[in-house]
Parts: C-alpha cells; structure tokens; sequence
C-alpha cells in the first residue's frame, strides 16, 4: 500500500524526490490547438469545448445575477457562517501584508522610493470536477481585493445542467467578484488570455487546475500574452516526524492529501523506528475504512506514497530542503529549532495540532502554494502576487552634482557616451 525506504542511498533519494510527471510533449500537444482555436474563433470554440469536455450545451457564458440568488438560496446557513470565519482570517492575515513604501532619502537631493500598483485586469481559474474548490475563491479574490485590482473575472467548468457549483457562486459574490462564467479547462485559460466576444482578456491569471490547465497557463506564459502565478501541479506534502508524533495524525494528514489528486506526491520522513512505523500502517488502514475515495486513494496516491527512515532529524531536514514541498509538516520534539532550518518549502505547519487541512480553509495563510520543487525559487500567492512594484527617484540639481563622478566613470568604462551625456549637458559639463 505504501512503499518504505530503510536509510536509502542516493541514487533511492534521488528516485524519491522525483515526481511523477505526464509527458510534456503529449499535453502540448493536446492544448495547443486549443488555445489557438479559442484565439481565432472566440465564444464559438469555448461553446464547443464545454459541449465536448463537460457535456453540456451552454449558451449564455456569463453568469447572471438569477444565478447568483439560487446559489444563495441553496447555500446553507452554517456554510455561509464558515465562509465567513475562514474569510475573516484570510483577510485579516493578508490585511498585515499591506505596506506603504516611504520616501527613503538617499543624499541630499536624491529621494528615492516604491509605489505598490495594483495589477488592473485578473482572472481566477477555479476547478469545480471531483471538488468544487470554493475555499480557492477566498484565498485569492481575498487578497485580490484588498490590493485593489479593479477589474476580477472567474471562470469554473459547468456541471451538466450548465451550472457553476452554487458554493463557488456563493463565494465569489461574498468577496465581490460578479464576472464570472461557465467555462474550464485550457480553453478558460486561453479565453483569459486573449479575450472572447463574452469575455475579457486580463494580464494575470490565478489558480490550479490538472495538468492541461497548468500545461495552457505554461503556454500563454510563454507566448508573452499573460503573466501566471506559479506553476502548480498535484497536491504535495513531506511530513517530518519523530517520536513526539501521534501516529493517527500522522496517518489523517496522509489521508487528507492522498484525497486531493490520484498523482498527488506524499512522503512521511522519520527517524522513528519499525514498530512506530507499523502503528502509521494501522491507522491508514483504520481511517482509510471511513473515507469515500478509499479505493481511489489505495489503487493511486497511497499507493506512489513514501515512507523514508533516516538516522537523523538533521538529515531529514537536509532531505525536505532538497524536495522543496508543496506542504511541510515538522511534528517533533523542539518544533521551532527545526523550522528555522527549513529553506526550501511552500508553506509550513509545526506540531501536533497544525494540519494542512488548517491552512487549506482557514487558519488565514493562502493555500495557493508551488509545487514540482518550484518552492526553491516561488513563493505561495500573497498581497505582493497582485501588486507591480514601481520604483520613483527625484533628483535635485545639486543630488545629480554629487553623482556626477561616479556615473561619469561607470558609463564612460562601458563605453555608453551617450548616457555620460545625458548628465554633462544638464551640468553644463564638456563633453568632448
């Protein structure tokens, strides 16, 4: 059910940090027509598409405001109290990542600083298949908000009455988002990107999605059309454990990713011993008899999970770094002298009591996270995702008096005249 690795060797490490990843060329070349169909013949082929992929017919693409009350009409009461509880720590969290550059005074004469600009036109991309991801809509049309983007679409697959899940519309109206329209899969992506007769291009597209709507993101990145969060790809978790760590949570934060994705990519690494080990093996069993997706998860994501033993926490450590997860969970003795060796993850969780499943909905920190071993060089969606950052000088006559030297030799030795010109002429210095 799930492979375990004794003090693997180098060549097994590298086997284990390698993900299991669908042929690039294949998905290409599946997607590109795609987008390119979308670009030259608009809502046509998007209609096309959702006939095709979500078997259903739908004319009207936009979503109206008739849609809009159902959703609230068939929403209950205690969902909408837990939207609004996670909504309030996600804003709150955010709300503290918001800072007003001041004027940083280089010299006399010389102010330099940095002017946070809200990104104008987004798009938010939400799964709705085996999970409608409304939690996704809070974690990104909640910061989305706060930074100030004025224009916000969503695009979510229909189901096949033609419909957008109620709790994704749900969502999206409570943190204000009203565009919002029935389509998935890499043609939402490339609708996003280039525009349709119904819907808007944007300059920046947000959320996962399987491997053709990451693949199209790719893609129309690529192109130059948009910019992208991060690259993302199935769920991911590496948990670090010792023997502080309650083997049934251990097993429950297995489960609640393998739930997530059949590819999803989970490795529990230790420095407890076999029959430790063991107990971890029971409770999946145990818990596994209580879950829908049981067989899903065993004939899938359990079945590629990874148990490793290392001599070492120190060596675990090292090995996490290395795999950059998505998700890490450190549940150990001297939780917090671990986590400031942590380099290299997407979001972190310490202890006993910190499941993923915590920052999935609504502890406050974004879920939306780099996944493949991206957490090496992105981070996970915050505040800074949706703002462009532009730096403002103002400079005196006597500020450029005092620079004059410097530009002067630095210019002149890369051989760029010009730029030496651009300050002797307003110096009255001689050039020549």
């Amino acid at each position: 059910m799930i492979q375990v690795y004794f003090y693997p060797s180098l060549k097994e490490k590298e086997h284990i940090i390698k993900r299991k990843i669908k042929s690039s060329s294949d998905l290409t070349n599946s997607v590109i027509p795609i987008i390119n169909d979308v670009k030259l013949h608009g809502d046509t082929a998007i209609k096309s598409y959702t006939k095709k992929y979500d078997h259903v017919y739908v004319d009207k693409i936009k979503v109206i405001d008739k849609d809009f009350y159902e959703a609230n009409a068939n929403i209950s009461n205690c969902l909408k109290k837990s939207i609004e509880k996670a909504s309030e720590n996600i804003k709150l969290f955010h709300k503290k990542q918001i800072h007003k550059e001041s004027k940083i005074k280089i010299s006399k004469g010389i102010d330099c600083w940095v002017k946070n600009i809200p990104i104008e036109k987004i798009g938010f991309y939400i799964p709705s298949g085996s999970a409608p991801l409304l939690s996704t809509v809070l974690m990104l049309g909640i910061p989305g908000k706060l930074a100030g983007c004025k224009n916000i679409i969503l695009c979510s697959p229909p189901n096949k009455e033609g419909k957008i899940h109620p709790s994704i519309l749900y969502a999206a109206k409570y943190v204000g988002i009203d565009s919002v329209y029935k389509i998935g899969g890499a043609q939402a992506i490339a609708a996003m990107a280039y525009g349709t007769e119904s819907i808007p291009s944007v300059y920046k597209i947000f959320g996962p999605g399987n491997s053709y709507v990451t693949k199209a993101k790719q893609i129309v990145l690529n192109r130059g059309i948009v910019s992208i969060d991060i690259p993302a790809g199935p769920s991911e978790v590496v948990i670090i454990a010792d023997s502080k760590a309650y083997p049934e949570y251990v097993a429950s934060d297995l489960l609640s990713q393998s739930e997530h994705d059949p590819e999803s990519y989970i490795v529990l690494i230790t420095n407890n011993k076999e029959p430790w080990i063991n107990k971890v093996k029971n409770e999946l069993k145990k818990q596994l008899s209580y879950l829908s997706k049981k067989e899903i998860i065993i004939n899938n994501s359990l079945k590629n999970a990874k148990i490793v033993i290392l001599s070492s926490l120190e060596e675990a450590i090292a090995f996490s770094n290395e795999i950059a997860p998505e998700h890490l969970i450190i549940n150990c003795d001297n939780v917090h002298y671990w986590a400031e060796k942590v380099i290299n993850a997407g979001s972190v969780f310490l202890g006993n009591y910190s499941p993923i499943t915590a920052g999935d909905y609504a502890s406050g920190t974004n879920h939306v996270l780099p996944t493949y071993g991206n957490a090496k060089f992105y981070s996970g969606v915050s505040i800074d995702s949706f703002v462009r950052k532009t730096t403002f000088q103002e400079i005196s006559k006597e500020g450029l008096k005092d620079l004059y030297k410097s530009i002067s030799i630095l210019s002149s030795e890369e051989g760029l005249i010009a730029h030496k010109r651009s300050i002797d002429i307003r110096l009255k210095k001689n050039s020549f």
